[in-house]
């Protein structure tokens, strides 16, 4: 299967922006076998002459209070443990082609590029769209090729479901065909959390570049504003 090809970074402004018109997103569906599927979440989106350079959501959306496993085999409560830190959650699996690993890849540069001091104000964290096949081992194995420091959850898909869909990212149970290759089809949007009140502030496409994670990063690190 040829890989997606990636839409140019956009830049959101005050100008392309319109207070509280709605943002399909495409969804991220592959298997090993090759097939491809879309499916579409909304999130609002407002006017902004904000610094970071993600689209700024007119709706901010509280942290998930999901607890899984994380990579070691122990609960992970997500807004415990990354109380006090900026977040950039995403939904998918390990075994995706081409999306996933190319977000967590591309978030993964980006950090790299922050001092030590800027990334320990900051999570990533990856939650498994596929638990029965994402076990703890096989998703630190996958994460550490793009940040040993990444968190990973796998667990009760129910749970997962459930903590995405108010988040407005769709999750659909995995299918598994004939020849045993997985479908995981999940919304492709990286939502960003501050701590100044632990809800979603930021949105980014599938496709942002490098340059602009490690813009907002900064920023983020520093505790800027929205």
């Amino acid at each position: 299967m040829a890989p997606l090809p990636r839409p140019r970074p956009r830049l959101l402004t005050a100008a392309a922006l319109v207070l509280g018109a709605s943002l399909a997103l495409s969804a991220c569906s592959s298997s090993g076998g090759g097939g491809e599927s879309t499916g579409a979440a909304k999130v609002s989106k407002k006017a902004s002459t904000s610094r970071y350079q993600g689209t700024v959501l007119s709706k901010n959306f509280e942290k998930p209070d999901l607890v899984l496993n994380d990579t070691s085999g122990q609960p992970y409560d997500l807004r415990a443990r990354t109380a006090g830190k900026s977040v950039l959650l995403f939904f998918g699996y390990t075994s995706c082609p081409d999306v996933c690993p190319t977000t967590m890849g591309d978030i993964g540069v980006a950090m790299s590029k922050l001092t030590a001091e800027q990334r320990a104000k900051l999570a990533v964290v990856f939650v498994s769209t596929d638990p029965e096949r994402d076990t703890p081992q096989v998703l630190r194995t996958w994460l550490d090729s793009m940040g040993k420091d990444f968190v990973g959850m796998t667990g009760d898909l129910a749970a997962v479901k459930a903590a995405a869909r108010p988040l407005g990212i769709a999750v659909e149970d995995p299918v598994v065909d004939a020849e045993g290759a997985v479908t995981s089809t999940h919304g492709a949007q990286v939502l960003a959390f501050l701590p100044t009140d632990d809800k979603a502030h930021l949105l980014y496409m599938a496709g942002t570049s490098i340059d602009v994670y490690r813009h907002d990063l900064e920023l983020m690190a520093d505790g800027v504003a929205v």
